[in-house]
């Protein structure tokens, strides 16, 4: 270990640190290729955006618990720790928390939603989500909960109904090491973008994505990337790059599969024993069953393809090693699930799914640790208790669950009824960069009775809350970083002295269980460190049972990062090709569903199909709104986590986000590179800064998620977020009735170079809540 730097964990990496006033941040030695991402963490410890005392909105203090239009513009009463905490109580007592909870019947639970979407901290204790839901099924016998994430919901939930468990199908293979020795052609739906390969939930100690392309593409592997972002796939010879319209992916794959339908490609003795339905999703794909063959020419005239360039795909697949990986952007649009499911498909029809390196493939472009080697040991994770509720939402309808009280809705086949909430409680995580419709959202946050949000810093989320804890963060902690299909446990000692003000999570919600009488059910009598020293042991015990000699967790703290073992197991998918009948998927036929009764009885198209919708170029809205927004993740940050910092700051010109868009577009509309531009629909609008880039195609214009929002009615314009965060403009509404999913990454807009005064971006510290009684320094 290099002397003087500790080791530490954040989701975009490994390093190691120290810190005399100003942080020393190294890259882990045995990471081929650090993220910049690590860049932005000397900017965390003593940001002046930091929140250090707590905080109470005057609205709720003055008036009480309810809904209320003003949050998000009122003020707030600085408080000391003991009367925040009794206020925080009190309420909390109001809303039923306590020791004597009903055995049975309903809870009080049920009017709580526990939020606490969000990546705060890589480490497995001060996981602010686990924390969080902890406390609430001690204090309230469980909570309204969330399933499913922003990014991958409407791909996971169609592939769980007909492909099997979506997480453990996905991290089961290590196809990164497959790709670089064996696959002889990748075809990447969405691209590949190793931006998005930063980051994994619980760290990426090792970035192993980019040397396996350039291995791949040394032995003579071929790409074919499919985006309307060019950048979207690495610089890698030879690359075939097709750019389709936005959102119409699943036609292009039509137009594939029925060449290998119409030309006798398919594999018929792979779809015979492997799968079911083929027959009735051929009728589709030939017109058979509604009178429209699906050709590459029908699906040229939708996607804007070249008809002889769809079929040459498919061919090409056919006489290659061939894998298809489709990326969790493609399913982040209305009716994402049909990509993926069409995926799926076209990978069966090749047949080669067996063969190392080939096959199928989702989320390889778009979390760093899938595609490695799940690991052989548990990990230490706290366990989060017994959620006696049952309730819980698609994560991306909070807005529907807030704003539509006992309404009913459709997912994952089922009728189900969203709770009347009257307590949001949020930790670790900021609605107001994941949601959509960032005005609806506001709306949704007036109605409830009260908000508690445990945060760093200030953000839009805290300017909604009514009552703010001021957290610490990683550095200022001890903890244990762990990741699946990551081969390292990290320790995380402490680096930086807590700010002073700021408290853990833990000791937050281990003071309020005092109050309410849960302590011995949520703290079990430890303390931080008895709780690290306990998760680590099942890890430790898992090691010595195969022979390893583990340090103590003293010793492992003070120490290195700790090498754990991969698995040699073969994966679910390995197993079912060597034995479909012994060992089958986890769906009704217990085979790759290519048509799925369940589906169609719920009334669904039981197979893939091209669904026209109103959030795409093709659509009569595109009259109103001419150009395609593509909202997706930022090359600088994890979302909008650490925004300030030195990475994130060098991609904004004065401290505004950058819009790219084709320069042809730029000509048409009068701009140049550093304009101001407004995006507006009739959700709200933006602005930023424009950037004529060829790597786009016409019509398509692109910026990055996670500025913080900062909503000015600007003149003429109404409500614009100066700061550039698309989620003012991007659709709230799900995918699907089937998953429900997040569809913000693609939503029309009109574009324009801004005529008016231009206000400057609203800097991280002037969003912090405006105190009373202001001691921020």
């Amino acid at each position: 270990m290099t002397k003087d730097l500790r080791p530490h964990s954040a989701h975009w990496g490994t390093f190691r640190a120290c810190y005399d006033g100003t942080l020393k941040v190294t890259p882990f030695e045995l990471d081929p290729e650090p993220s910049e991402i690590l860049e932005n963490l000397a900017a965390a410890p003593r940001n002046p955006a930091r929140l250090d005392r707590p905080l109470v909105r005057r609205g709720w203090l003055e008036n009480g618990p309810g809904p209320d239009d003003r949050r998000g513009r009122d003020d707030y009463v600085e408080m000391g720790w003991d009367e925040a905490l009794d206020l925080a109580a009190r309420e909390l007592r109001r809303l039923g928390a306590g020791p004597d909870l009903p055995k049975s019947g309903p809870l009080p639970g049920a009017h709580v939603f526990g939020g606490s979407y969000g990546w705060s901290s890589a480490g497995r204790f001060h996981h602010a989500q686990s924390q969080v839901h902890r406390f609430l099924n001690s204090a309230f016998g469980g909570y309204v909960a969330h399933v499913d994430t922003y990014s991958s919901a409407a791909g996971a939930v169609i592939l769980d109904l007909v492909w099997g468990n979506t997480l453990k199908m996905s991290r089961q293979t290590p196809f990164w090491q497959e790709i670089a020795e064996e696959t002889e052609l990748l075809v990447a739906f969405g691209g590949l973008p190793l931006r998005n390969l930063a980051a994994s939930p619980g760290g990426n100690s090792q970035h192993i994505a980019g040397p396996s392309l350039r291995q791949a593409a040394d032995r003579g592997c071929e790409f074919v990337s499919i985006s309307p972002i060019f950048d979207d796939f690495e610089a890698l010879p030879p690359v075939t790059r097709l750019a389709p319209r936005p959102g119409t992916d699943v036609a292009l794959m039509l137009g594939m599969a029925y060449v290998l339908h119409d030309e006798g490609l398919a594999d018929r003795a792979y779809l015979d024993r492997y799968t079911t339905g083929y027959a009735t999703f051929a009728d589709y794909l030939t017109g058979a069953s509604d009178g429209q063959p699906k050709t590459p020419a029908w699906a040229a005239a939708i996607c804007d393809v070249p008809a002889e360039q769809i079929a040459e795909i498919a061919r090409m697949a056919t006489r290659k090693r061939t894998h298809i990986a489709v990326s969790y952007a493609l399913q982040r649009a209305r009716h994402g699930e049909q990509p993926v499911w069409m995926g799926l498909v076209l990978a069966a029809m090749l047949g080669q799914y067996p063969l190392r390196g080939a096959g199928f493939s989702y989320s390889l472009g778009s979390i760093g640790n899938t595609g490695k080697p799940p690991l052989a040991v548990p990990l230490p994770t706290l366990p989060q208790g017994t959620n006696r509720v049952g309730d819980y939402i698609p994560v991306a309808r909070i807005s529907e669950l807030l704003l539509n009280p006992k309404g009913t809705y459709q997912y994952k086949l089922e009728t189900r009824r969203y709770a009347d909430i009257r307590l949001v409680y949020w930790a670790g995580g900021n609605p107001f960069h994941h949601h959509q419709d960032l005005s609806r959202l506001r709306q949704a946050f007036a109605r409830l009775d009260t908000i508690i949000v445990h945060d760093s810093v200030g953000t839009a989320t805290t300017r909604h809350a009514d009552i703010i804890f001021p957290a610490t963060i990683s550095l200022e902690r001890d903890d244990i970083g762990a990741a699946g299909n990551d081969p390292f446990l990290v320790p995380m000692p402490q680096l930086v002295p807590p700010l002073d003000g700021a408290r853990d999570d833990y000791d937050i919600f281990a003071a309020l269980a005092v109050r309410l009488g849960v302590a011995d059910h949520y703290t079990e009598g430890r303390s931080s460190a008895d709780w690290q020293r306990d998760l680590y042991e099942r890890t430790r015990e898992a090691l010595e049972t195969r022979g390893d000699t583990p340090p103590s967790f003293d010793n492992f703290l003070a120490g290195d990062v700790l090498p754990l073992p991969v698995s040699d197991s073969p994966s679910r998918i390995a197993q079912f090709h060597a034995d479909p009948e012994g060992a089958p998927l986890d769906t009704p036929s217990g085979r790759i569903e290519i048509f799925s009764q369940r589906i169609a009885d719920a009334g669904f198209a039981g197979h893939p199909v091209w669904i026209d919708h109103d959030e795409w170029l093709g659509s009569d809205r595109a009259k109103a709104h001419p150009f395609q927004l593509v909202a997706n993740q930022p090359r600088g940050r994890l979302h909008s986590q650490l925004d300030f910092g030195k990475a994130s700051m060098a991609r904004k010109v004065d401290g505004r986000e950058v819009l790219r868009l084709h320069p042809e577009d730029a000509s048409a509309l009068g701009a140049k590179a550093g304009d101001i531009l407004r995006v507006w629909n009739e959700r709200g609008g933006f602005l930023a800064v424009a950037q004529p880039d060829t790597a786009l195609r016409r019509h398509v214009v692109q910026i990055p998620t996670g500025a913080w929002y900062a909503p000015v009615d600007l003149p003429g314009a109404g409500l614009t977020c100066v700061n550039g965060n698309p989620n003012i403009v991007t659709s709230d509404a799900g995918s699907s009735a089937i998953g429900q999913g997040c569809a913000g990454q693609l939503t029309l807009v009109s574009v324009e170079v801004w005529a008016g005064d231009v206000p400057p971006a609203v800097s991280h510290h002037e969003i912090l809540p405006k105190s009373i009684r202001n001691l921020q320094t």
